[in-house]
């Protein structure tokens, strides 16, 4: 959420960089700034009204002290006045900032000057690519094909379970899910990243925190009788650790990593494009969060990217980065890369990780702040996570690139992980 100082102080160059997200917040900034005025006249004739209540009491006191009980009760009469005003004010300035905080939970986050300008997908800006991409691809067989040839998905079984979207994996495919999430939390640690294991569902407070409420309620899985939310990514209760926390400069890099699976409604999702794991409903993905000093935050959002490239040349894939456009970020961005991996069978990019800083926009809304050494006032601090990995895609494209006549072979940093090299 962004501060109502960014927006008064701001204004042209708040709705400039929205602009680039395709959002029109021209309105919605001149509400804001016409309440904040609202509410500062608001809060003046409190203070002053305060102010002479406090004179009035003294007045009070002396009146009847001097046994002027005329003069003492005409005073008495005004204080009682000026408290009905009060109220009148106190329940205005209620409704005032409910209104703002309203409109400002709907406005995203500015994107940062590094956003590329574009409508979609089509125009983000690819930054890097790296591994090699199979050639002689004819013949080769979809993950979801080989994942039935080979017994290790069965997505039929999942439909009868609970639905489309949720697969049942089995044997060696069972393995394959628990090796890549060990491996991703083994690297994660030997990055100095600390392991939680948080829960799988959050309260409202928790969603907001995020940003997930209310921009994204209909993509959550809800719980309506205890209202709880399953969890879309581990981000949400991993940076809800520090909801209303102040730190300590000297606390920072703060640094979370935690496995945990994931829910996501994907309503109205169809098609070829979501067959076998290209878009699921409940998967398994390892993310990392990272809580730092604002002056900080973006050399660690590329200490971060460049981590997640490490994680997918270690498995061997084909991969290009991206660095998101304005019409393709999300509600709480900054700035964004993508990470893709090529399936060969498929013949197509699939992303597999999104890694960004969000500034102070999730700080704002959590109340995240930290403190400098000697200084007892507080300052938003920045929040930024990835996916280190998602594993869905992961498997789709290491089953598709990897196969051969005698079986799928393994990347070799699995092996120790699964005590075999090959599914056959």
């Amino acid at each position: 959420m962004l501060t109502i100082r960014t927006i008064v102080e701001n204004k042209s160059d708040v709705i400039r960089k929205l602009a680039k997200k395709r959002f029109n917040a021209t309105e919605k900034v001149e509400t804001i700034i016409s309440l904040d005025q609202e509410r500062r006249s608001l809060q003046q004739e409190l203070n002053n009204i305060q102010s002479e209540l406090n004179l009035m009491a003294k007045e009070i006191g002396n009146l009847m002290k001097d046994k002027k009980v005329d003069e003492a009760n005409k005073a008495k009469e005004r204080t009682g006045q000026l408290k009905e005003r009060t109220k009148e004010i106190e329940i205005k300035l209620e409704s005032v900032e409910k209104s703002v905080q309203d409109i400002l939970v709907t406005i995203p986050n500015l994107p940062c000057d590094e956003v590329p300008e574009g409508h979609s997908a089509q125009d983000n800006l690819v930054v890097k690519t790296g591994g090699v991409i199979p050639t002689e691809n004819a013949g080769k067989l979809p993950h979801w094909d080989l994942a039935k040839k080979y017994d290790i998905i069965d997505f039929e079984l999942g439909v009868k379970l609970t639905g489309a979207g949720f697969p049942v994996y089995k044997g060696k495919g069972a393995k394959l899910q628990r090796a890549l999430i060990n491996f991703f939390l083994e690297e994660a640690e030997k990055a100095g990243y600390t392991e939680y294991e948080p829960p799988i569902m959050v309260n409202e407070d928790s969603g907001f925190g995020t940003g997930q409420l209310p921009d994204k309620e209909g993509q959550m899985y809800h719980a309506t009788i205890d209202n709880l939310y399953l969890i879309p990514t581990a981000e949400v209760p991993v940076t809800n650790i520090f909801r209303d926390v102040i730190l300590n400069a000297s606390d920072f890099p703060v640094k979370c990593t935690a496995y945990t699976p994931c829910f996501r409604r994907e309503a109205g999702s169809y098609g070829k494009d979501v067959r076998g794991l290209n878009r699921l409903h409940q998967f398994d993905k390892v993310e990392i969060v990272r809580i730092e000093h604002p002056s900080n935050s973006y050399k660690a959002l590329q200490e971060m990217v460049d981590y997640v490239e490490t994680l997918v040349q270690k498995l061997e894939l084909p991969y290009r980065i991206l660095r998101l456009c304005g019409g393709d970020m999300s509600f709480t961005s900054a700035l964004t890369y993508d990470f893709e991996v090529y399936s060969s069978a498929q013949d197509k990019w699939l992303e597999i990780s999104s890694v960004s800083n969000f500034e102070s926009f999730q700080a704002n809304r959590l109340k995240l702040r930290f403190r400098e050494e000697g200084n007892k006032q507080t300052t938003l601090a920045h929040t930024l996570n990835g996916s280190a990995l998602a594993l869905p895609r992961i498997v789709a494209a290491l089953l598709e690139n990897n196969q051969t006549a005698d079986g799928i072979k393994v990347p070799k940093v699995l092996e120790k992980f699964l005590g075999f090299d090959t599914i056959s």
